[in-house]
């Protein structure tokens, strides 16, 4: 198996070469996003294990940069188990996600899984990702969700969670009387009577 090291720590990738001696064969390193891009382009890996925090971005920057440009697979590998991250690297195309305390051993088999198109995560991550996908599959599958604004969906998520006007505009940085307008438009897009259904049907489908 063909793979790329992306770490910040020259130190995280002299172990990982070191501990992954025999069993794969490491084609390239990044220390960064630019690097990272050009490395894997040009080396064309099986698998990059990737680190989700770089100096110049994110490992879902790296994915996103590639695009088409690689056929290679993204094997996150952090110490953040911060679900923004996780879900943010999976949405971005990652096939796994496993932290830094995971066993050599352990690794080796998501590198070899994730190579052959399996997804991968550490046990306890693992709910964040489905929680994630499920939202989204809400969002995609409701034929109603799909006439509102982005604005009316972001106001919608706010006041869900029984915020006031005033409230939700603080947060989203807007007036009140500008909350107040998206509100009376989901409710009628969604042919709602008052805030009470208005809470409900956002619960029901996970956006609050």
């Amino acid at each position: 198996m063909r793979i790329v090291i992306v770490d910040d720590h020259q130190v995280v990738r002299s172990g990982l070469r070191s501990e992954l001696a025999g069993s794969v064969h490491v084609v390239g390193e990044a220390g960064s996003v630019a690097e990272a891009v050009e490395v894997i382009a040009r080396t064309e890996p099986d698998v990059v294990l990737l680190d989700v925090h770089l100096p110049d971005g994110s490992g879902a920057d790296v994915i996103g940069r590639l695009g088409d440009r690689t056929d290679a697979r993204f094997l996150a590998f952090s110490v953040s188990e911060d679900p923004a991250d996780v879900i943010a690297t999976v949405h971005a195309g990652a096939r796994g996600y496993l932290t830094k305390s995971s066993e050599t051993g352990e690794l080796l088999a998501a590198l070899t899984r994730v190579s052959g198109g399996d997804a991968v995560f550490a046990p306890r991550l693992a709910g964040f990702v489905l929680d994630a996908f499920q939202q989204t599959d809400a969002v995609a599958s409701d034929a109603d969700l799909a006439s509102l604004t982005e604005r009316e969906l972001a106001t919608l998520r706010v006041i869900a969670r029984g915020l006031t006007y005033r409230e939700a505009a603080e947060e989203l940085v807007v007036s009140p009387r500008t909350v107040e307008t998206h509100v009376s438009n989901v409710l009628r897009k969604l042919q709602l009577t008052d805030r009470r259904q208005l809470e409900r049907w956002a619960r029901e489908r996970r956006l609050a």
